[in-house]
């Protein structure tokens, strides 16, 4: 009765009323906030006693967003600056948005965050991994400039995960509001953000597939609607899938729903899709759904969001399933830093990482360890990359308050990723720490209960428990844990072949230079041929194993080098260095994947190369030729290091060095399949300049980022691997260097960091250095579309 009565006495005339006066301004917005921001750093030692009107009399910096609070140093570690510092923007909204409601979304932020709005706190947040919502609705002043402040401290905080102090953990944590922050418009009757309402499953869109088969699928999707009016609104939900080309293939209603003023309601839809093209790794299909909310058939809010449509089943008899398929899962980890930026990636910044991995031959990523960027998964989504999301931690757990955190990070890091289809895998657990088993339980059962409509496998380094047991490495573990592994979850190897690197090469034989004590730190590019290939060998010999049972896969530990802050050094595991320039371990790996021809000669054909020359290819022979005469044609290797990969090396041993050129054919099914070839530097001459787009071109937008690096060659341009002259860069147009302009060649390679501004244009990147000829690149910056 009183619903009706409502209907009768206020809806109708109110809503004829009100949408007589508005703007006709509807289907919502997601508006990017991140330019014209202002900034300043707080480092004296009163920081804690500074409030927003204290200070008008600082000299604030113009920044965009992603933004790191300081430029940290590219390649040691032990050390990143913490503090507080300090973000405003001015914001005069449009009249078009009276009468709507709006938010913002900050999507990472480090990492104890207050928001002010016209001088008052509106906002608490702790997380940095993390979105959280701010709603400004009833706060803003039309008409005027409305003042946002952020307040961030970055500092220890033990009940923030990862919670142990910075100075005794393996990564940074970083500084900054060093994700994107959107503007959010919708209408008072609109589909909630996942973060704006904190009930079980959160706001936004829920998206499931079952009875999935090559005929046909049902697609079950959960809306949560939020009425924030004044009065009683009646509509309609709609949902569309759409493929790539914009063809609408199954469609769902739901009609004569409303809502009261303040009310809030799941709408679910269901619909059937025929012919599905599924999501896997080697067809990475996505759908569009289309979710919009009409009244009297007036779209007032419309939601895009892309999902892939698969079936996964994961047991320790069955191993992973995709599709019908058994996978093997061969895969790295990732750390999301740059150089000098710390996590201030943008967007294609992130693109360009995933597709490193991709190209390197993984299929699968684990985020160690912390959500990634949405940027991240969206391209993991696009590329077909299977990922394992990880809540944020390492070797510590807090008191209540900590573990109550982490449990909110559980419940939030699944409601931001729950519809990526390459998420496959949930890290519901703090990696290398001895938990309480009751804890990792509420971990594992946040999670789930978050996901009604997905499949949910968590995975821990804890075996009974969570779906999948995921030690990092076996000497890495409390030996009770280890000992309690009794092959009932399906295992996958996490972090294999981190420190350690052995002394043979692929064939069992010793190096060229004889015995070498292995090394405790882990070689850079410029520490020689000879490292390197130690490195790869290591790696090699950990992924040379039998993934039969309840194995699913391995991930090597890591991409990328990283920072750190438990020791002075840069961590230099990664199969690519943090310039993201490649190490010989990237073509072992790159050549185990059928994705594209892959020959690699792992020398530099110099004295100190030895007379061992390995040779990484996916093709079934390989001849290597040294100075046009032939030394061999031969297939891989096999021995107890090789006879179980996929594509073992070919090791060539030559009688002695002569200087020149070496030149590898490989061959598939006696049809040439790839070739390189490597030639000895005569005395360094010039310098070569390359960019790194890795298929993202660089967007004018005052934060995309992208590597020039400068190559030094001689007078014929073969690579002078030797050389170590320092180059010196300088820029002009639309663009700036990040970090040192002076950098010193590392194998005969100096990496720069370049910055776009947010005008379009050319960029124009010059290199020299005493006694070589200098070189000059242009870049052109677009705005995106």
């Amino acid at each position: 009765m009183k619903r009706n009565l409502f209907y009768m006495l206020a809806a109708f005339p109110l809503v004829i009323l009100f949408y007589g006066c508005r703007d006709q301004y509807n289907e919502g917005l997601s508006l990017s906030f991140n330019d014209d921001w202002l900034f300043v750093r707080e480092d004296s030692g009163a920081v804690n006693g500074i409030l927003p009107d204290t200070l008008a009399d600082r000299k604030w910096e113009k920044v965009n967003l992603p933004h790191t609070a300081m430029i940290e140093s590219a390649v040691s570690g032990g050390s990143q600056w913490t503090g507080i510092c300090w973000y405003k923007k001015y914001f005069r909204p449009d009249n078009k948005y009276k009468g709507h409601h709006l938010s913002l979304l900050f999507e990472g932020a480090m990492n104890d965050a207050i928001v002010y709005l016209n001088g008052t706190e509106i906002c608490h947040n702790t997380g940095g991994y993390l979105p959280f919502f701010v709603d400004l609705t009833d706060d803003l002043i039309f008409g005027h400039e409305n003042e946002i402040m952020v307040r961030l401290d970055n500092r220890d905080n033990k009940a923030i995960p990862p919670g142990r102090p910075y100075s005794e953990l393996d990564f940074l944590y970083y500084s900054g509001i060093y994700r994107d922050v959107k503007l959010l418009v919708k209408d008072k009757l609109h589909i909630t953000d996942a973060f704006e309402i904190d009930t079980l499953y959160g706001g936004g869109i829920m998206t499931g597939s079952r009875n999935i088969n090559n005929n046909e699928a049902e697609i079950v999707t959960s809306s949560l609607i939020l009425n924030s009016d004044k009065t009683i609104r009646l509509f309609s939900l709609t949902a569309e899938l759409q493929d790539a080309a914009g063809t609408v293939i199954a469609r769902a209603e739901k009609k004569g729903l409303d809502l009261m003023p303040g009310e809030s309601e799941r709408v679910d839809l269901e619909m059937r899709v025929l012919k599905p093209a599924l999501w896997a790794p080697n067809h990475p299909f996505l759908y569009t759904l289309i979710t919009e909310i009409k009244e009297n058939e007036t779209i007032v809010d419309m939601n895009a969001t892309r999902i892939g449509i698969r079936d996964l089943k994961i047991t320790a008899a069955d191993g992973l399933i995709l599709n019908g398929e058994r996978r093997r899962l061969r895969g790295t980890n990732r750390h999301q830093e740059y150089p000098y930026l710390g996590y201030a990636l943008s967007d294609n910044a992130s693109y360009r990482d995933a597709y490193k991995i991709k190209e390197a031959g993984f299929n699968f990523v684990r985020c160690s360890h912390y959500p990634p960027s949405p940027a991240f998964l969206d391209a993991c989504d696009e590329l077909g990359i299977m990922v394992m999301d990880a809540i944020p931690g390492w070797k510590f757990i807090g008191d209540s308050k900590f573990r109550n955190a982490s449990i909110n990070d559980s419940k939030e890091m699944c409601r931001r990723d729950r519809n990526h289809p390459s998420v496959i895998l949930w890290e519901t657990s703090l990696n290398e720490t001895v938990m309480p088993y009751n804890f990792i339980t509420a971990l594992k059962e946040t999670a789930c209960a978050e996901m009604p409509l997905a499949q949910c496998y968590t995975c821990s380094w804890v075996d009974s428990i969570c779906d999948v047991f995921t030690p990092a490495r076996q000497h890495a573990m409390p030996p009770e844990y280890w000992n309690m592994y009794k092959k009932e979850k399906p295992l996958l190897i996490t972090e294999y072949g981190a420190k350690e690197y052995a002394n043979q090469n692929s064939s069992g034989d010793m190096p060229s230079k004889g015995k070498v004590k292995p090394a405790i730190n882990i070689p850079s590019r410029g520490a020689g041929e000879e490292a390197m290939l130690r490195q790869t060998f290591n790696f090699m010999k950990a992924h040379n194993h039998n993934l039969a049972g309840p194995a699913i896969g391995d991930a090597n530990w890591i991409m990328f080098d990283y920072r750190r802050g438990c020791v002075n050094d840069i961590e230099r595991s990664g199969i690519m260095d943090i310039f993201r320039l490649p190490k010989f371990a990237y073509w072992f790996y790159r050549s185990q994947a059928e994705s594209s021809p892959v020959c690699f000669i792992a020398s530099y054909n110099t004295p100190e190369s030895g007379n061992i020359i390995t040779v990484f290819s996916n093709a079934d022979s390989v001849s290597l030729y040294r100075n046009n005469t032939l030394v061999g044609k031969q297939g891989p290797d096999f021995n107890e290091y090789t006879a179980l990969l996929d594509h073992p090396p070919f090791t060539f041993r030559v009688n002695k060095y002569e200087s020149g050129s070496l030149l590898a054919i490989a061959y598939k099914d006696g049809i040439e399949y790839a070739r390189h070839s490597v030639t000895t530097a005569s005395k360094p001459y010039a310098i070569r300049l390359s960019a790194d787009m890795s298929n993202r071109p660089l967007t004018a937008d005052g934060a995309d980022a992208i590597f020039v690096y400068a190559s030094v060659v001689d007078s014929t341009d073969n690579m002078a691997f030797s050389a170590t002259d320092t180059i010196e860069f300088t820029i002009k147009g639309e663009g700036v260097i990040i970090g040192d302009n002076h950098v010193a060649a590392e194998a005969g390679i100096a990496p720069l960091l370049i910055r776009a501004t947010s005008n379009p244009g050319r960029i124009t990147v010059k290199a020299m250095a005493n006694g070589l000829t200098q070189a000059e690149i242009m870049i052109e910056s677009k705005k995106n579309n």
